[in-house]
């Protein structure tokens, strides 16, 4: 039997303001732009869930991004960076980002990226710490680490 995937809810958003550099000769945005904003976002996602990260000594680095460009931005238009964080292993998570359209809702790009949590100070990957985990999921409204079956206690 199949199970039925839910709705990824997007709890954090973040507006984005255009700048005259991000579009190019054509009028829209140009593509690489597009993973700016999503830097933009993650960081803002995790400044907001774990606020109290030394994030000197501590950083989470991109190991994998994707993206799939579904329309086209405009200059004109009002966009958001959504941000979720989806899964979460012993050292690294899985990001689902999105730029969305705030006057239509309407989706202009679809990211996905896998991070892993890096001491700064060792120059090595590290296990992401419990006070994050519990931070995320808690944020996110449900567990999101992976394998796991039995309901988070926070």
């Amino acid at each position: 039997m199949e199970e039925e995937k839910e709705e990824l809810q997007y709890h954090h958003t973040m507006p984005i303001q255009l700048r005259w550099n991000d579009v190019d000769r054509f009028g829209h945005v140009n593509n690489e732009v597009y993973f700016s904003f999503y830097d933009l976002g993650k960081s803002q996602y995790f400044a907001h869930v774990c606020p109290h990260v030394n994030w000197r000594n501590y950083g989470i680095v991109a190991v994998h991004v994707q993206a799939d460009f579904l329309s086209q931005i405009y200059e004109t238009d009002h966009i958001a960076v959504q941000t979720a964080v989806t899964e979460i292993g012993n050292k690294s998570f899985h990001l689902s980002q999105r730029v969305i359209d705030l006057d239509t809702g309407e989706v202009k790009c679809k990211g996905m990226s896998v991070m892993v949590t890096y001491d700064l100070i060792a120059h090595e990957s590290m296990p992401l710490k419990q006070e994050w985990i519990e931070a995320i999921c808690r944020f996110e409204g449900k567990d999101v680490r992976r394998n796991q079956r039995k309901p988070l206690e926070l």
